[in-house]
Order: C-alpha cells, then sequence, then structure tokens
C-alpha cells in the first residue's frame, strides 16, 4: 500500500467493552494503515482510553445502541474524513490486519464497490463445530431466500468504497446489520467480491461472540426488512 493509499483508507471498529484486547487489536492495525477509529458503544471498562493510547480516533456513544449503530457512526466519521475506503474490523482481535493490502488490491482490480471477506475461503481456525454448522445453515439459508450466492455471511470483516457507503446505512442497529448490507447488495444489483480471510477464535473472542443459536435468527430478519431501508435518498 502506498503512502497515498494508506490516507485514504480508514478501519472503522464497533468496540463494547473491549478494554483488555483493543490496544492490541488498534496496534496491529496501524502497522498496516494510518487511520483507525474506535466507535465505543458505552462500555463499562477502559475500552476508549485503551483505544486512545494505543493510537486510535476514538468516538463513544453516550447509551448503547449495538454494533450496527457503532459501525454507521464510525463510518459517517470516516466520510467527513475524506476517505476513499472503509474497512470493517472485529474489535476482539480474530481478523488479521495484514490481510488489509491485498482485500484492498483485490478489490481494486475487481471495479467493484465491496469486498466481503469469507472465512470458508480462507481460514477458520478453531472454530467451534456448533457454530460452523450454523454458519453453514445460514449461507444455504440466504442463497435460497437472498438470491445472492456467498461462502460466507456473517463475516465482520470486509472493505467498502466511499461510493457504496455514501448510498448504504445501517438502519439495524444491533447484530442484524450484516444480513442488512447483504440484502441491499442483492437488492441493488451492487458488485461485489469475497475475499479469503482468517479468523482465529480464541477463548475470548467465542466467549464475546453472539450465541450460535442467534446467529439464524440474525440472518432470517432478512426476509422482514423493509425493502427501502437502506436506501439512501
Amino acid at each position: 500500500m502506498t503512502p497515498q493509499d494508506k490516507t485514504k483508507v480508514w478501519v472503522v471498529i464497533a468496540a463494547y467493552n473491549e478494554a483488555k484486547v483493543i490496544s492490541e487489536t488498534v496496534a496491529n492495525l496501524l502497522s498496516f494503515v494510518d487511520n483507525v477509529v474506535v466507535v465505543d458503544d458505552c462500555s463499562g471498562d477502559e475500552t476508549s482510553q485503551n483505544a486512545l493510547n494505543a493510537g486510535a480516533h476514538v468516538l463513544r456513544h453516550p447509551i448503547n445502541l449495538g454494533q450496527g449503530a457503532a459501525l454507521q457512526t464510525g463510518i459517517q466519521y470516516a466520510l467527513s474524513k475524506c476517505c476513499e475506503y472503509v474497512v470493517t474490523f472485529d474489535a476482539d482481535g480474530q481478523h488479521s490486519a495484514k490481510e488489509i493490502l491485498p482485500m484492498l488490491t483485490a478489490l481494486q482490480q475487481s471495479n467493484s464497490d465491496i469486498a466481503l471477506g469469507s472465512r470458508f475461503l480462507g481460514g477458520a481456525l478453531n472454530l467451534p463445530w456448533q457454530r460452523r454448522w450454523v454458519l453453514k445453515a445460514a449461507i444455504i439459508f440466504t442463497r435460497i431466500t437472498g438470491g445472492i450466492k456467498l461462502t460466507d455471511v456473517h463475516n465482520g470483516f470486509r472493505i467498502m468504497t466511499r461510493r457504496f457507503c455514501e448510498g448504504f446505512q445501517f438502519q439495524q442497529n444491533r447484530m442484524a446489520h450484516a444480513s442488512e448490507i447483504l440484502n441491499y447488495i442483492a437488492r441493488c444489483n451492487i458488485n461485489y467480491i469475497e475475499f479469503p480471510v482468517t479468523i482465529v477464535y480464541t477463548e475470548y473472542s467465542i466467549q464475546k461472540g453472539q450465541r450460535s443459536s442467534n446467529a439464524l435468527r440474525v440472518v432470517m430478519e432478512w426476509r422482514f426488512q423493509d425493502p427501502s431501508a437502506t436506501r439512501l435518498s
């Protein structure tokens, strides 16, 4: 990534009570990009201070709104800073920062508007078997009901162009935002690519993650969204 490219890329992290890991996550990212914004969704710990000390821009919600709302806050902030690309990245350190540049390069070469990370094209280390089966079921459900063929449907690692971010806005404040963005891609015929990424599941990330029993419910909410909800006028 050239110095000029690095100034155009902003990484957005939604964080809630991630004080134990946020410093390391931010530090790893800043080895590859210049700009990281952490949106602290009203944590009860030192998430904000630790992220700030690590070199991130920090925004804080006065009340807990959910991951979708936190990502939207961060994206709007990045757009105000004249970004050209927004990377969404999980706070718990399960993604690999070194994969940002290859994904960005693939996105640019494809002339698409969004690159979606896929752990099933890449690697899912220590993925619990229960979660693997739930994720596979969610993929099948999405293909049948959404008309979009993906190998992974609930991955928080993605890169979006400025054009995509200006045309899309999260309306689902909480975890259903992951299905919402796929709904928008399918409905509006957005050009997208999938890119192989690695997710390393640790005891911490498994404990912090949503229950497997909730994953299919989140994806199924796809079917009941207002078709106009994620399209800006």
